[in-house]
């Protein structure tokens, strides 16, 4: 047995770092490398995307503050928020926003199974298309974090994963100020943006800094000459 658990531990030892080595693109530098998976569209704006909906008190209010703004998004749904609030799903089609994957539930997919991983996307896609009437064509994992068996039941799912250039840190439910400083921190022309509509996985009422802090993001970026795009206006085609 002592001879036998080397030679079982070192191909484990190596399949988990296959698995986990795109969690890289989660953060930092790498995501320079993979701009099409960090959200980096056309020129001349950015795309604003929201995760974790779709929720009874906050995706209401994000949506009329949307339309007092003239901008349209991309929601990254839930498909079990989906599954208890499918009139807010159907709320965020018909106001003309694009509706996308964030899984069936909220879960690090560095601690499941590719298989474990398809299962979940395939349950969302299928949830969010029936209850939506819309095929939804871009992914973003929980966290934002990748493995291989995220990419390879993407794939297979037929979505595309998409994650962020600039994010607002609203689950902290801290001052709209801040919010809208630390999108601005890091984005640029061409960016997508990453806000939340539900406080399902955050700290209760965050969603009121999120929709206090768009007014001060449409300042900013009016400032810059850039307009506010859904993804597949952004993108153009699954990268």
């Amino acid at each position: 047995m002592s001879r036998l658990a080397p030679a079982v531990a070192v191909p484990l030892a190596g399949a988990a770092v296959i698995h986990a080595l795109p969690a890289l693109t989660a953060r930092g530098p790498a995501r320079r490398l993979t701009p099409g998976l960090a959200g980096e569209g056309r020129a001349g704006g950015v795309a604003l995307t929201f995760d974790d909906g779709p929720d009874p008190a906050g995706t209401p209010a994000v949506l009329e503050t949307l339309a007092a703004l003239g901008w349209h998004a991309t929601f990254f749904m839930l498909g079990s928020q989906v599954r208890r609030h499918p009139g807010i799903a159907r709320l965020v089609v018909d106001a003309g926003h694009e509706v996308a994957v964030h899984g069936t539930i909220h879960r690090n997919h560095l601690v499941r199974t590719p298989l474990g991983i398809r299962r979940d996307l395939r349950l969302a896609a299928r949830e969010i298309a029936e209850v939506t009437g819309v095929r939804p064509r871009w992914f973003r994992p929980p966290y934002g974090v990748l493995s291989a068996g995220t990419l390879w039941a993407a794939r297979d799912v037929g979505l595309a994963p998409v994650l962020w250039t600039a994010w607002g840190k609203d689950w902290r439910a801290g001052p709209p100020a801040h919010v809208a400083a630390e999108v601005m921190k890091t984005l640029r022309d061409r960016g997508t943006v990453l806000l939340h509509d539900s406080d399902c996985t955050s700290r209760p009422g965050s969603w009121r800094s999120t929709v206090a802090a768009l007014p001060l993001l449409a300042a900013q970026l009016r400032i810059r000459g850039l307009e506010v795009r859904r993804l597949g206006d952004h993108l153009g085609r699954a990268c």
